[in-house]
């Protein structure tokens, strides 16, 4: 989602209260202080827009705010690893606080695999600002040069004489001095923690369910709320029978209610009960009719993507980037080759619901909830009640899973619409029929590939065209009438996908639906890398070259890509498997979020269709900070991508979602999962992303190990492993 600049780092020393601390702060991008480097006072910090980020109390005590909410991606690993490699002290022995929103933490949200790239530099200058104070105040009190002192294990230690401090002992002094403008880093060298296999503190508290997730809020005096929504999702009541459910033990009532929150704005019926399982009974004995807003053509899959087909041939709208002449080109070389791939509608299915609990007091809310972005549904409250943003107050929870889905706050606005409607506080959970039917879904998407090879067998031009609605026009209402989409463009702009091909551009065409969309894991990059990847296999059998060689060729001023293609060739022992009867490799690779993965897909025949063997991978994420949660990261992109690939797509029917629960909008289960292997590159880089970038080569790579087993090519997702 949004990628903030950061024009400065600020950090700051504050004089604590009670015993005493020394708070080391640092620019969360989405912040920028006015005044640069600076010194205040503890009681005027909100005044200076900075962020009291690192606390060290007269205990020795270490705490970090950390901003950026779990959802499963590591946070709570990777977030204070940083800070703790600059102070010397084990990430281990840091406490974590989740922020909650507060202004002077400046950006807080989850999203777009940005946590660590856009934290890393901040966060270490602040660690090391705070490491150095230390060692200034232990200095002065032992009457001793600087270069005399060192740190270790939460001690600062006099070399010549081995005497000790802890932090503890040396906060108050540190907090009175000056704050180091550009304080020394770390060399990758003496790394101590940073690269290394590191605990999470999260794992213990989720493995013996002590970890705090929306759905085990308790306030006393709640109320439970399933609320019912329409199957056609933008409608509203026409009739409603309640007699049966009201006889359900338990009910407190049974009242219309509505999901408001763009682009969905429909009326609602909610069940509230003192019990969930009571309330949810009741839901399923309403009798209700819908009047629908839209035609059953608007909520149609299958008209949506023949109106996106309509789209192939016409004239798109082109982005600004461009090379040569593709229209001149294209027409002047005899061979052509050209694809259309279509990707579908995917549910974001994570295995924690929706749900929120509210507080509603006065023009007021007091929020917990599993949400992407505290600061995010702070502003949206606010927005939606007509507040002053200081009456909302939030406590994020963990997140079981959210795939971008928990950054859409429909689901917060209807339990503080509830709550606000009966004056209690209320704990609103949608079943999982809800969850799963009512949106918003990943679009949809027709990537539409021309390209030719000359007489010595290079590519010579390319034009990607993408098709499908767009996330930025339906939700944003961005005016796209006359250019392309942007945001759409992840992964194959030429910044993303450095392919040297003389006459290339790319184009777009909108095409509405009213099928609600949103942000899915990696969002346009799983669409689009479908696309790319599959159509750069296609030229390369028609130019007769083996795929890797033409991905070598056409990418040999790029060696951080070059370097991971050879890393996976090496892994997955891809020419063995080139030339192996009845098994077979297909790649693909894609930079996205900052970071370069590849997969290597490796299939054996199995009967009428074929079988998973394994997957490889191998991702550039810059300087890894924690490797273990990299692997996690990339294995679980893996498993999600095919599941996107092989398992169920949303349909919409007669105006209706046609799945509704696992049974028929599938996952891949643990038996099903193919062996991965991940293998992360080794550099100096800047830090990329992780909890995405791993995702968008899965499904070209399977397309393509098909193709180069059985010479049949998959063009449309999902597809099915037995019957190819």
């Amino acid at each position: 989602m949004t990628n903030y600049k950061v024009n400065r780092r600020e950090f700051l020393i504050t004089s604590g209260k009670g015993i005493g601390a020394l708070a080391i702060g640092a620019a969360i991008p989405g912040v920028v202080s006015a005044n640069g480097l600076m010194k205040v006072d503890a009681n005027n910090m909100l005044a200076y827009d900075v962020t009291p980020f690192v606390n060290i109390d007269a205990t020795g005590a270490i705490t970090i705010f950390n901003t950026r909410p779990d959802m499963g991606q590591g946070t709570w690993q990777s977030i204070p690893t940083i800070v703790a490699e600059e102070l010397d002290v084990d990430p281990s022995t840091i406490k974590i606080k989740m922020s909650e929103g507060e202004k002077k933490f400046g950006g807080q949200g989850s999203g777009g695999s940005s946590s660590v790239r856009e934290s890393y530099e901040p966060l270490r200058k602040a660690g090391a600002a705070a490491n150095q104070m230390l060692r200034q105040a232990a200095a002065a009190k032992w009457k001793c040069d600087l270069s005399d002192t060192k740190t270790d294990n939460g001690k600062v230690i006099q070399i010549s004489s081995n005497r000790t401090f802890t932090y503890g002992e040396l906060a108050i002094d540190a907090s009175k001095l000056e704050i180091p403008k550009e304080p020394k880093l770390k060399e990758r060298s003496q790394f101590k923690y940073i690269g290394k296999e590191t605990k999470r503190q999260d794992i213990p508290l989720k493995t013996a369910g002590k970890a705090g997730y929306g759905l085990d809020v308790e306030i006393p005096g709640m109320v439970y709320a399933v609320p019912v929504h329409s199957p056609y999702i933008h409608a509203r009541v026409d009739t409603l029978d309640d007699t049966e459910a009201r006889k359900v033990s338990g009910i407190i009532d049974i009242i219309r209610t509505e999901r408001d929150n763009h682009p969905i704005k429909a009326e609602t019926v909610t069940v509230l009960a003192n019990n969930q399982w009571s309330a949810i009974k009741a839901s399923r004995l309403l009798n209700i009719k819908w009047i629908k807003k839209y035609d059953d053509e608007s909520m149609s899959t299958q008209a949506y993507f023949d109106k996106c087909k309509a789209e192939i041939e016409k004239a798109g709208n082109k982005y600004p980037e461009s090379k040569g002449d593709f229209d001149t080109t294209y027409k002047a070389t005899s061979n052509k080759v050209s694809a259309v791939y279509q990707t579908p509608f995917a549910s974001h299915a994570a295995l924690e619901p929706n749900n929120a609990t509210a507080w509603a007091k006065g023009n007021g809310v007091e929020l917990w909830a599993p949400i992407q972005g505290t600061d995010w549904v702070k502003q949206d409250l606010a927005q939606y009640l007509n507040t002053n943003i200081d009456n909302i107050v939030i406590h994020p929870t963990f997140m079981g899973g959210a795939f971008g889905r928990k950054a859409f706050y429909d689901y917060v606005r209807e339990a503080v619409m509830i709550s606000k409607k009966i004056n209690k506080p209320v704990k609103l959970v949608w079943t999982r029929e809800t969850d799963m039917t009512q949106g918003p879904f990943r679009p949809g998407m027709i990537n539409a590939v021309w390209g030719s090879i000359d007489a010595n067998g290079n590519v010579n031009s390319f034009h990607h065209k993408i098709i499908g609605e767009s996330i930025q026009g339906q939700i944003f209402h961005a005016d796209l009438t006359s250019k392309a989409d942007d945001w759409a463009l992840e992964t194959i702009g030429f910044e993303d996908s450095p392919y040297d091909i003389p006459n290339r551009y790319h184009s777009h065409a909108l095409v509405k639906t009213n099928i609600p969309i949103l942000w899915w894991r990696s969002v346009y990059s799983s669409t689009n890398a479908f696309g790319q990847e599959s159509f750069i296999d296609e030229l390369a059998h028609a130019a007769g070259k083996d795929p890797l060689d033409l991905r070598y060729e056409m990418l040999k001023d790029q060696p951080r890509f070059t370097a991971v293609l050879k890393k996976l060739e090496e892994k997955s022992d891809y020419r063995s498997l080139r030339g192996q009867s009845g098994k077979n490799i297909g790649i693909a690779i894609a930079r996205s979020f900052g970071s370069i993965a590849a997969q290597a897909v490796i299939l054996s025949k199995n009967g009428n269709g074929v079988k998973i063997e394994k997957v490889v991978s191998v991702i550039d994420c810059g300087i890894p900070i924690t490797p273990n949660n990299v692997r996690a990261q990339t294995e679980g992109n893996v498993v999600m991508g095919l599941t996107a690939a092989i398992k169920s797509d949303i349909t919409f029917n007669q105006g209706q979602c046609d799945q509704s629960n696992y049974h028929n909008y599938q996952i891949m289960r643990y038996p099903e999962s193919p062996e991965i292997k991940v293998y992360i590159m080794e550099n100096d880089e800047k830090p990329g992303g992780v909890g995405e970038p791993g995702l968008p080569p899965v499904a070209p790579a399977l397309a393509n190990a098909i193709h180069n087993l059985t010479s049949k090519r998959i063009r449309t997702l999902p597809l099915d492993l037995n019957n190819i």
